[in-house]
């Protein structure tokens, strides 16, 4: 079977992940409601990890299915498209601009979680102890955003984790909410497992390694959702409240789905294997991106028009090396 054969199946789980994702997040955040829990709660809780978890579910089902290279590349992948492809193109519609509060506390996270993937991959493994130590790190990452929330800050990145009054179509009735429960729950693994089958076989027939379909196919995949959400708050004007939504993404990609994915395949007694190609140009353009992401955020610089487009052509011309050393 040709490589092109296995694309339906990957982009049918990749429209699961998403409305999986999606259901879960508006059916735990009504079914909070309906409990009357605390807006912050529900929000650096459910809403948080809900919106990771199209990442998480792919990258624990490859580590589980003995798939390491798509799991690591689903992470690093969609953290290089969220800075490049989808800070790059939407200023090419509008200036995004880069001084709204809590910016600076996001892009330095984003920073360290970025050093922090290739300090626990240096061994070329990611042992059950550091997928803990990742794992803590988002715990204390969500516990600083609980503090600062406190302080009655107006950080946006705050604002839109907790805004649960005004989430547009939560379930009302509990039998609703159960469903959207449980088609997320349903989901969520189904749509995993046809992306790691569809990527695993693709990769075998086209005689690459799975990291290469995980760092395009599925993080390109998992990362449309950030995509979609900048380019409508371009459209709007208002791109300068979703780049919290961009750095938010990154942190919960390292932290938690690179936690998780390392403890899950710690469990099963092997270590999340790395392979050497992802220090070839991976996870230094990852490094590079958080950087230079990170120093527009610290001086306020506009991610204009000029700056996005040497974004978004630096995006085209990783997926173009990628494919030349597919071919190669």
């Amino acid at each position: 079977m040709h490589a092109i054969q296995y694309v339906p199946l990957i982009l049918a789980g990749i429209v699961l992940l998403l409305f999986g994702g999606d259901f879960l997040v508006r059916g735990g955040a009504a079914l909070a409601r309906l409990w009357r829990l605390p807006n912050l709660l529900v929000g650096l809780t459910i809403v948080a990890f809900g919106t990771s978890a199209p990442e998480l579910v792919v990258s624990v089902q490859s580590a589980l299915t003995g798939a390491p290279g798509l799991a690591v590349g689903n992470i690093v992948g969609s953290n290089i498209a969220n800075f490049l492809l989808v800070l790059g193109l939407p200023a090419l519609f509008g200036t995004i601009h880069t001084t709204t509060p809590g910016l600076r506390r996001n892009a330095i996270f984003a920073l360290l979680a970025a050093a922090a993937l290739i300090v626990v991959a240096w061994d070329r493994q990611i042992t059950l102890t550091e997928g803990w130590i990742l794992l803590a790190a988002i715990v204390g990452y969500v516990s600083l955003l609980g503090l600062q929330a406190r302080k009655a800050t107006d950080d946006p990145t705050l604002a839109e984790l907790t805004d649960i009054e005004h989430m547009d179509g939560l379930p009302k009735t509990l039998p609703s909410i159960l469903l959207a429960l449980a088609g997320g729950l349903i989901a969520l693994p189904v749509g995993a497992q046809m992306i790691v089958t569809g990527g695993i076989a693709a990769a075998q027939d086209l005689h690459v390694e799975p990291a290469l379909i995980g760092l395009t196919a599925v993080a390109l995949g998992t990362s449309l959702p950030e995509l979609a959400t900048v380019v409508m708050a371009s459209v709007r004007r208002q791109a300068d409240l979703a780049i919290g939504n961009v750095l938010g993404s990154n942190i919960f990609n390292v932290f938690a789905v690179g936690g998780a994915t390392g403890l899950a395949a710690g469990l099963t007694g092997t270590p999340l294997r790395i392979s050497e190609s992802f220090f070839v140009l991976d996870f230094w353009v990852m490094l590079g991106a958080s950087v230079l992401i990170a120093v527009i955020v610290l001086v306020k610089r506009p991610i204009t028009r000029v700056l996005g487009t040497l974004l978004f052509a630096g995006y085209i011309g990783y997926i173009a090396v990628l494919a030349r050393s597919a071919m190669g």
